[in-house]
């Protein structure tokens, strides 16, 4: 007897207890699911996201193996369009870019490497568009623009590749002192087995001994 007073007396406190504070779990647990089934959904979200775009990339290169340079475009446009939170609309804006220069189209190449610059996640990815970009610009015939975009912060690794665009860029405004200069920078932050040694030595010697 005195057990089932015993028992009576735990159930009581139970239900006062969850008469005050019921609804209070109820709100958490359904709260930490919804939590749960979000983290999940989100998930699977940007997992059918990468699998959708990665079949479109798949075609994009099939298409620039074949010189296609259309249906790079097209393709690159939907990737952009559709899936611009994968790395695949950064590979694509690349590629695009490419496709675009191939093709004389410059300001259309500008804008997808300057896609990529604003968007990328990825730093390597936004310090090579910008290398690109520099070119696209030179082969626009315009250095100092070029040379703006040089002077973006970047990875120590893009340290000797950025020195040799930027020398490039000072030649073409006419300061061949500060171009050699650049090129020595370049040379010395460049791998000892990069054959873009080579060609760096070659514009140094081009432009003779500094004064």
């Amino acid at each position: 007897m005195a057990y089932d007073l015993e028992e009576q007396e735990q159930l009581a406190t139970i239900k006062s207890w969850w008469s005050q504070y019921g609804k209070l779990v109820v709100v958490t647990i359904v709260g930490g699911l919804l939590v749960f089934g979000g983290i999940r959904g989100w998930n699977y979200y940007k997992t059918s996201q990468a699998s959708a775009a990665v079949v479109l990339f798949d075609q994009m290169q099939r298409a620039e193996r074949a010189s296609d340079h259309k249906k790079v475009r097209d393709i690159a446009i939907q990737i952009v369009d559709k899936y611009s939170s994968t790395h695949y609309a950064t590979l694509a804006s690349m590629s695009a870019a490419k496709s675009e220069f191939d093709t004389g189209d410059l300001p259309a190449a500008k804008a997808r490497l300057q896609w990529v610059v604003d968007n990328a996640k990825e730093e390597e990815a936004r310090d090579v568009a910008r290398l690109r970009l520099a070119r696209v610009l030179l082969d626009e015939k315009n250095p100092a623009e070029a040379l703006k975009v040089l002077e973006s912060k970047h990875g120590d690794s893009f340290a000797g590749l950025y020195a040799d665009v930027k020398g490039d860029a000072l030649l073409a405004g006419g300061q061949r002192t500060e171009a050699r200069a650049a090129y020595q920078i370049a040379l010395d932050k460049s791998d000892a087995a990069s054959p873009l040694r080579q060609i760096i030595q070659l514009k140094l010697d081009a432009l003779g001994e500094s004064k």
